[in-house]
């Protein structure tokens, strides 16, 4: 039988995105202006309680920027979890820290509490959780944490717009958060990034550090980048902000009929008083993951992802040799399943079926 491909992640990009950046085009003016303060204005209002965002070219440079807005640099640790995307540690690295693996726990694949408080030092200025796949990770172990040791919150929430945790947004704990616009997240301006502050030092610092160091044209007040986001980028995403928080409810209610019906495998758990808007759904599989994930794409036509594959201390960018297991379990045994707003509920029965018969079968 013949599947038309169901895509692990999708873009939606519409009529209203187009429109858009043609409305941009016919003013000739593309830089970073209105459109990116109206952008940073919205993104504010609707998904973090009215804190202050600023927008930038990416979240790699999001992170990148907060941390050094935050005064982070050459000497200071950061702890980080290793099972996560890359650009988590990379950010810490290039301000000239240091980043420190911690190691996550197997509910929710975010970082542990328990692990992180041991690897504290004197040389620790923050710790930088992710609130992974849409998940948020342990605010109050985390901020408790972080007050008792006299250290800095950061949240990487890459993938965790409008989440939360007791009714409170994620973006508005940490010192700062960054928020990437990447195209697979929930909402995308075709690349970027936004990060949320409630201190104004590090809010003027980012608007300094992602335009030369300038405020006022040729009055550089520091060394900084071209981390600017462009009106076109902003324009696409003040459309989607439009639609995000119905697509979240969506992949929601998508992830709900998968726990619901999936068999012979981890489904997510979400803890007490967070939501999880569902970036990526993530089940477990402890036998043969892989083989699992080619047979849905070979005999279903279903795309997958394996998010991640190589813990970031194993990378040959930082190769340590750190003792993380349960980051090395999930690694063996994590698979994403489509949720995202597109599907349609065949999809989804094709998802739940076919996962069914695979795992029963021993794929």
């Amino acid at each position: 039988m013949s599947y038309d491909f169901i895509p692990a992640a999708k873009p939606i990009i519409g009529d209203d995105e187009r429109a858009a950046v043609d409305a941009v085009l016919a003013t000739g003016m593309l830089a970073q202006g209105t459109q990116v303060a109206e952008f940073e204005k919205e993104f504010s209002d609707v998904l973090l309680d009215g804190r202050s965002s600023v927008a930038v070219n990416s979240g790699t440079s999001g992170l990148h920027l907060g941390l050094l807005a935050s005064g982070v640099g050459a000497g200071d640790e950061v702890i980080v979890p290793s099972f996560t995307f890359a650009a988590t540690g990379n950010s810490v690295a290039l301000t000239g820290a240091t980043p420190v693996f911690a190691d996550i726990e197997l509910d929710h694949y975010t970082l542990d509490v328990e692990h992180v408080a041991s690897l504290i030092t004197d040389k620790t200025k923050g710790i930088m959780p992710v609130h992974l796949y849409g998940h948020p990770f342990d605010v109050e172990g985390f901020t408790r944490l972080a007050e008792e040791r006299g250290i800095d919150l950061y949240e990487d929430a890459a993938q965790a717009h409008g989440a939360s945790f007791n009714g409170q947004k994620v973006g508005t704990f940490g010192k700062f958060a960054m928020f990437s616009l990447y195209p697979t997240k929930n909402m995308t301006s075709g690349e970027g990034g936004m990060v949320s502050t409630p201190d104004a030092t590090v809010e003027r610092n980012l608007r300094l550090l992602r335009n030369q160091g300038m405020e006022k044209q040729y009055e550089n007040e520091l060394v900084g980048f071209n981390a600017r986001m462009t009106d076109l980028h902003a324009s696409i995403g003040r459309v989607q902000l439009k639609k995000v928080l119905g697509w979240t409810e969506q992949r929601q209610q998508n992830a709900a009929f998968l726990t619901d019906n999936l068999e012979g495998v981890g489904t997510p758990t979400v803890a007490a008083g967070a939501e999880h808007v569902y970036h990526q759904y993530t089940i477990r599989v402890t036998e043969d993951r892989d083989g699992l994930a080619k047979a849905l794409r070979e005999e279903y036509n279903i795309g997958t992802g394996v998010y991640y594959p190589v813990p970031n201390h194993r990378l040959p960018s930082f190769n340590r040799t750190e003792d993380l297991p349960n980051t090395e379990t999930a690694a063996k045994e994590v698979l994403s399943l489509p949720v995202h707003p597109s599907l349609s509920q065949a999809d989804l029965e094709r998802i739940v079926t076919a996962v069914n018969k695979l795992v029963k079968a021993g794929a």
